[in-house]
């Protein structure tokens, strides 16, 4: 029972530090916490006296059922710009989005052999239209760097399509980030699916816990740390899961670092890069 406490403890820290200012919780939950921790049943309390300021957390809207994706024939070019018009005109991409910003799809080379494939856009992201651009992004670069390759070498997608919705400010900026629902991440697979049928990489690499449930399934793990650093299969390719560079940003630390790059070093072997002494022992 401890461990499950600590566990749901680690996950609120995590969303907490990724901007979540409230998560919703069902009348079982609660009983569910109540009992793990010894204390009465929510029959047995006393009734409580409400809150005096007590707003209410907004639930994601309902998503429409997953897109249909059937790519038309041509080069990879070709087909990369038909899912672009795809994805930009969908209605249900276009209605989560706030006025100004965009729906954002995949940037790299349509040949690359390694694929990276994140959460979801954030204020940079949605202003630019392109993936991975904020400091998390900065940082993935300077990665792929040290592999010895550019952003240019490589694609770069999300699960998501749009940024998962949060309460705006009274100036109508959304602040901080949320994890997308199961429904949300299963209206945009088809997109990154797409993608990958397009690009057709050698690897796949999952970056963070949502990109991971997105492609391995939302309940296929609890900690990230269970499934990290060892190979799995996505549609007949290798996926790697690691951190989200933001793990870094949270955790500057020479052992976070080497975390993941391990996990780097790994998708170089299998894609045959080479590998100096110098690159084995970065972050030791």
């Amino acid at each position: 029972m401890r461990h499950a406490i600590n566990a749901l403890t680690d996950e609120l820290r995590r969303l907490k530090a990724s901007g979540v200012g409230r998560v919703s919780v069902s009348d079982e939950g609660l009983e569910a916490l109540r009992s793990a921790a010894g204390g009465p049943p929510a029959s047995a309390a006393p009734p409580a006296a409400a809150p005096a300021v007590a707003a209410a957390p907004v639930a994601a809207a309902p998503v429409a059922a997953p897109p249909v994706v059937v790519l038309p024939e041509g080069d990879k070019q070709s087909r990369w710009s038909a899912l672009l018009e795809r994805v930009t005109g969908d209605p249900v991409c276009r209605s989560k989005v706030r006025p100004g910003k965009k729906v954002v799809l995949g940037v790299g080379s349509l040949d690359a052999s390694i694929m990276f494939i994140g959460e979801a856009p954030g204020a940079e992201e949605e202003v630019q239209g392109e993936p991975f651009v904020g400091p998390a992004g900065q940082l993935l670069t300077r990665m792929i760097s040290g592999m010895g390759l550019s952003r240019a070498d490589v694609y770069i997608g999300n699960i998501m399509n749009w940024r998962p919705d949060l309460p705006a400010g009274p100036d109508g900026v959304q602040s901080g980030n949320r994890p997308p629902t199961e429904a949300e991440m299963a209206q945009c697979l088809p997109y990154i699916r797409a993608q990958m049928e397009i690009v057709g990489p050698r690897v796949l690499v999952a970056l963070g816990t949502t990109a991971a449930k997105g492609l391995l399934g939302f309940r296929a793990f609890g900690a990230l740390g269970e499934v990290r650093g060892r190979w799995h299969d996505y549609g007949g390719r290798p996926l790697m899961v690691t951190y989200h560079p933001s793990y870094i940003l949270r955790n500057p630390t020479n052992r976070s670092k080497r975390l993941i790059w391990e996990d780097l070093l790994k998708v170089m072997e299998r894609t045959g890069m080479p590998i100096s002494d110098k690159q084995r022992g970065f972050f030791l």
